[in-house]
């Protein structure tokens, strides 16, 4: 269940122009909720594009263990035959979710209104991770959880009976404890209802209206209201999965800072609620260019066109933090290459990611040189607009972003730079170490 050995992966300076396409993965959190509202819907579901990262196929593994048939066809295309709202049955033996929160955290959402009981768990990282943000509100329903201490992961669900709709205020803007939210108002009859002080990414409420489900939102200051009617008839409905912007991120930033570069990243999903990024390095004289815009499965998909560019430090507010919370590594590792002192603020969500993101991402611009402080929740990055010296190995935490990160900044420092363990990036980006070096880049093994 837990990781095979360390896979250490180091990134020299790029020797040329990174130029060509690089075809991002599909969006992760999309991918999770199409197999997952497959699932629950009557009829067929058709999904092109599917993110096959481990994390989505273990959401692929669940659903299967719960009843519902989820096959892959030679070329691509996942179907999805679900077993309707209620429908699911109980699986035989342990949902073993991998390093996916968001699996485990939506997941928790269904199990709780459906009368079943199951067990979850997940790799070292993930049993490490809080699922009481999910747990606490989803008790109300009349389901019951019994985990570790702290809410941790080994979790057992048996889900309520007869279950209660929900009316809950998110503490923290959280996308995943909204979801598991909705989620669990499915199969409970009545109007669950869901308040977010700050609006957060709204997949589920696109795919939810996309399959059928009555959902409303409604504005409320910075945040948003969102109402569903409980227990519809959800109805089979393919899905287009657009190109994941948390993963368009790396090669993205790796063309702004490689010296003359030019890529072009196809069919990325420019969601509103998800775009924080594109709005902050734009801020900072990113040449970025969208082109193509276009609408698919209820989604804003577009062209990326990015050239190399010289960036000037930024002050991210922190109201921005929650459409770009994943972003925030690479953002850094952009940072680093700006003129002047870029602070990200109110990155406390960080924290309790793959790993605490607010103190590995510090730590792998340290070790390579570049000089970065944590002040309180914010991030505070000194750039000098030159490339960083480099030359450091980069604790990544089982984390896939940080991961990542450390490769980007490694095409541009002086030293080459080293991730301690890669092995994780499958997770959300299958194949990143070839498309990368397809384009120009040069990661491979120490």
């Amino acid at each position: 269940m837990d990781h095979a050995p360390a896979r250490p992966l180091r990134s020299y300076r790029a020797a040329a122009p990174l130029s060509g396409q690089v075809a991002v993965p599909g969006d992760k959190s999309i991918s999770h909720r199409a197999l997952m509202f497959g699932a629950l819907a009557v009829g067929e579901t058709r999904i092109t594009g599917l993110l096959t990262g481990e994390d989505v196929l273990r959401t692929a593994g669940a659903m299967r263990a719960l009843g519902a048939e989820v096959t892959r066809d030679p070329d691509g295309i996942w179907r999805v035959a679900g077993r309707g709202i209620g429908g699911l049955t109980e699986p035989a033996d342990v949902l073993d979710m991998g390093n996916s929160g968001t699996a485990a955290r939506l997941l928790c959402g269904i199990l709780a209104t459906h009368p079943l009981f199951a067990v979850m768990t997940g790799d070292a990282s993930l049993r490490s991770r809080p699922m009481r943000r999910v747990i606490d509100p989803l008790s109300a329903t009349g389901a019951r959880f019994v985990s570790r201490q702290g809410g941790r992961l080994p979790l057992a669900v048996e889900g309520a009976v007869d279950a209660l709709p929900l009316e809950y205020r998110v503490p923290v803007p959280s996308a995943q404890v909204k979801s598991a939210v909705l989620l669990a108002g499915l199969n409970a009859p009545g109007i669950t209802r869901v308040e977010e002080p700050e609006a957060t990414r709204d997949h589920s409420e696109n795919m939810l209206r996309h399959f059928g489900a009555q959902v409303t939102v409604e504005v409320a200051g910075n945040g948003r209201i969102i109402t569903l009617v409980g227990q519809p008839e959800l109805r089979a409905a393919d899905v287009v999965v657009p190109g994941d912007p948390s993963s368009a991120a790396f090669p993205l930033i790796a063309a702004l800072l490689v010296p003359g570069s030019r890529l072009t990243i196809p069919g990325v999903g420019l969601n509103p609620l998800r775009n924080g990024l594109l709005t902050t390095l734009l801020e900072m004289g990113a040449d970025v260019v969208v082109q193509n815009s276009r609408l698919e499965g209820g989604e804003p998909v577009g062209d990326l066109i990015v050239g190399h560019s010289a960036l000037r430090a930024v002050d991210v507010p922190w109201d921005r933090a929650p459409s770009m919370i994943d972003e925030y590594p690479v953002l850094a590792v952009a940072a680093s290459m700006a003129v002047g002192t870029t602070r990200m603020r109110g990155l406390k969500e960080l924290r309790v990611k793959e790993s605490d993101r607010l103190d590995a991402t510090a730590a792998l611009l340290s070790v390579n040189g570049v000089k970065v402080e944590i002040d309180g929740d914010d991030l505070v990055v000194h750039g000098t607009g030159k490339p960083p010296a480099g030359g450091g190995l980069v604790a990544t935490h089982m984390d896939h972003r940080i991961a990542m990160s450390a490769l980007v900044l490694g095409l541009v420092t002086e030293h080459p730079v080293t991730a301690d363990d890669a092995g994780f990036i499958e997770t959300s980006f299958p194949d990143f170490i070839g498309l990368m070096n397809g384009v120009g880049a040069d990661l491979r093994a120490p």
